[in-house]
């Protein structure tokens, strides 16, 4: 089969899957006693079409897009890290106790804020590694576990004003808050067109560009994608798993870490208004982990997930007004999910059968 053929049968088999998936969901929402056409209008307006969506929906899919691309880097290693959910919330609470301590001037304070929040996903994510390579625990199962402590280590640091409690004065009626980030020290959010988000857009972006040529141009990328293809001829190549398995991991949590912090000073009202509260993640850890399996655990087909993503949860409150509920933009997601990973599937078993068949004639 020539190149150009075999894309063209890329191309059909995740177009129809994409269109089964666009029609199982149509006729979920018919099930559900809505219209299809009305909720799919509804859900451009929510993230594009109305005033100031758009800004919001970029607003959202920066996070998204900073997770997916840690979990792009974790892969290409061949590990499996799901805990992005806890690496992020670590990365917020690290940003929010030390920016408030060192202080400084605004500019000097966001960047400080930014690092210490990759920082505390880096440090998250490394237990998983130092599990992972000193005992043996897989980190599927670490980075998930960890997941559960980091909520409750932050929760219990909401209730301590030594760690990240706000005084009783700031906080209100509100029990369990941090302080509220001064407006001098948050991320700048330009006005375009009337659609407000925040810088983080462009690093982002700007992130996706530099971590698909540093995986795809680089000696240190080719080794990691040589020790997730093959760890055995990635070690007799002087590969060391540890240290790039490691810092694979770390940077996946940094990635996560920096989402979490960036959420914290940047997100406006769509994640906790400039404070750290309880359900401050906000699944955002576990839907860009969705949004690098949609893009395959590629880098640049990560953006435009990201973007999908993000519209549908920014539409899904647009999605109520038709009666239908909110929820059904969750289902559309898994459904997305599994159509783009349907194409892989049936490729690899059409291949491994006619390898079979060539066997067998040559027997």
């Amino acid at each position: 089969m020539t190149r150009g053929a075999r894309l063209a049968e890329w191309v059909v088999l995740y177009a129809l899957s994409i269109v089964v998936a666009l029609a199982i969901s149509s006729v979920i929402v018919e099930a559900t006693g809505g219209d299809w056409w009305p909720v799919l209008e509804a859900l451009v307006d929510g993230s594009i079409k109305a005033p100031g969506r758009w800004g919001e929906t970029l607003g959202v899919a920066a996070p998204l897009l900073l997770v997916a691309l840690g979990t792009v880097i974790s892969a290409k290693a061949g590990l499996i890290n799901i805990g992005q959910e806890g690496q992020l919330l670590m990365g917020a609470a690290f940003a929010v106790y030390f920016s408030f301590r060192i202080g400084g001037p605004g500019p000097l304070n966001v960047v400080l804020l930014l690092l210490f929040g990759a920082l505390g996903g880096a440090v998250w994510a490394s237990a998983a590694g130092l599990l992972r390579y000193w005992r043996g625990v897989p980190e599927v199962l670490s980075t998930l576990l960890l997941v559960f402590v980091a909520l409750q280590a932050v929760g219990y640091g909401l209730k301590w004003q030594w760690l990240l409690l706000a005084d009783e004065a700031s906080r209100g009626n509100r029990n369990l808050v941090s302080e509220q980030l001064a407006k001098t020290n948050r991320i700048p959010r330009p006005d375009i067109f009337g659609n407000e988000f925040p810088i983080t857009v462009y690093v982002a972006l700007a992130l996706a560009l530099a971590v698909a040529y540093v995986l795809a141009r680089t000696v240190w990328g080719f080794r990691l994608r040589m020790l997730g293809h093959n760890p055995r001829a990635a070690q007799r190549s002087g590969v060391s798993s540890t240290v790039y398995g490691a810092t694979a991991l770390a940077i996946g949590g940094a990635f996560a870490g920096l989402a979490g912090a960036a959420m914290f000073a940047g997100g406006g009202f769509s994640f906790g208004n400039y404070r750290l509260v309880p359900g401050f993640s906000d699944n955002i850890g576990w839907t860009g982990l969705l949004v690098a399996l949609m893009a395959r655990e590629r880098a640049l087909p990560a953006v435009v997930a990201a973007f999908v993503f993000a519209m549908l949860r920014t539409g899904a409150g647009f999605v109520n007004s038709t009666g239908v509920e909110s929820r059904i933009t969750d289902v559309v997601q898994g459904l997305l999910v599994l159509a783009l990973l349907v194409p892989p599937a049936v490729v690899f078993l059409r291949d491994r059968r006619r390898a079979r068949a060539a066997a067998t004639e040559r027997v």
